[in-house]
């Protein structure tokens, strides 16, 4: 039996019904831009068309039988549920758009769907051995490409030469790509903190935040460092060091059972106390996996508790408009006793 009809079990459903392409790959291990996925009591069937179903047949997939639909999927599912009686569905109301709903509902009149808003999530924040073997290697090519990158930036070049040199480099590393578009800002655009990089040439004596990570078997991960071009002054050192701090103070606060608001205040607490209240608006980490952004997240208004076999991020950061920000990001493991850092690549102050 999968996680995912156990939840829908217990919403009174015999299955589970999925159409969003992240959740369909969590439950079988195959991606592909279109397709259903049912989730039942002792076999999970992958209906796919002729872009996908030879090529699923051929990976193997383990307890997953694939159903070559050659009519149209909604039609094949109906022949599925008719064949085996299934009187109820759940399916995901997050991710169901109203489209589908309708032409779910006049397919399939007979039989119950039962809205559920996050079937696979619990299930999700807790990576496996597989999904853990898969954001390391996803991580092994960004911090191979943070050390290609510091050889590669000069004087002259502009901010999307930098983040197209970088995806470059991690597709080329073996990554399925980027695990989310990159961001690279210098100079005043450091302060915005999903800024995007554009043909504005690297600014002189101010900051680069590089914000990037990689894709590895659908899986994500996710680095911030943030350097110098030329030479910090005095206040571009204390904001640094600050952020820095913090961010040590924000990892060590990780470990099983602790709450997640706990490792926000460990971050958040330091940098406001350093003078910088005002100066971090966003959470200190989020989860993630085959979604770059994934639950929980360690943030001022988060319930949840760290659990280990997590994957969270630990990202601090102080923005200062007119000046530029810092943000220094690290994806760590929640174990037991603390916390295993996945990054390998320096933290302290790099000026080129």
């Amino acid at each position: 039996m999968t996680t995912a009809y156990l939840a829908a079990k217990e919403l009174g459903a015999e299955g589970a019904l999925f159409e969003d392409p992240v959740n369909r790959r969590y439950v079988t291990r195959f991606p592909s831009s279109d397709g259903l996925a049912l989730c039942l009591e002792n076999e999970t069937l992958l209906i796919l068309d002729m872009r996908y179903a030879l090529a699923a047949e051929t990976a193997k997939l383990d307890g997953v039988t694939v159903v070559r639909s050659t009519d149209g999927l909604i039609k094949s599912l109906k022949e599925e549920v008719e064949k085996r009686g299934i009187a109820s569905l759940a399916v995901e109301s997050t991710a169901v758009t109203v489209d589908l709903l309708q032409r779910l509902q006049s397919a399939l009149p007979g039989v119950k769907l039962v809205p559920a808003a996050n079937i696979n999530g619990p299930a999700r924040q807790i990576k496996s051995a597989f999904e853990i073997d898969c954001i390391k290697k996803a991580q092994a090519i960004t911090d191979a490409c943070f050390d290609h990158i510091l050889g590669f930036i000069k004087r002259g070049i502009t901010e999307r030469e930098v983040a197209a040199e970088m995806e470059y480099f991690m597709k080329k590393a073996g990554a399925d790509g980027p695990a989310f578009e990159t961001i690279a800002v210098s100079g005043l655009k450091s302060a915005f903190p999903h800024g995007v990089p554009d043909d504005s040439v690297l600014t002189e004596n101010g900051f680069f935040t590089l914000d990037f990570g990689a894709m590895y078997g659908g899986y994500c991960s996710d680095m911030t460092r943030t350097v110098v071009i030329g030479k910090a002054n005095a206040e571009m050192l204390k904001i640094y060091n600050t952020v820095y701090e913090a961010q040590r103070r924000g990892v060590a606060a990780v470990k099983n059972g602790v709450p997640c608001k706990e490792v926000d205040a460990a971050t958040r607490d330091y940098i406001y106390g350093a003078g910088y209240e005002g100066c971090f608006g966003h959470s200190t980490g989020h989860s993630l996996g085959l979604d770059i952004h994934e639950m929980p997240s360690c943030s001022i208004r988060s319930e949840d508790t760290l659990k280990t076999g997590m994957l969270m991020t630990v990202e601090p950061g102080i923005y200062v408009e007119g000046l530029g920000g810092v943000r220094i990001e690290d994806t760590v493991l929640v174990t037991d006793s603390g916390c295993e850092v996945l990054a390998s690549s320096p933290k302290e102050l790099i000026e080129l």
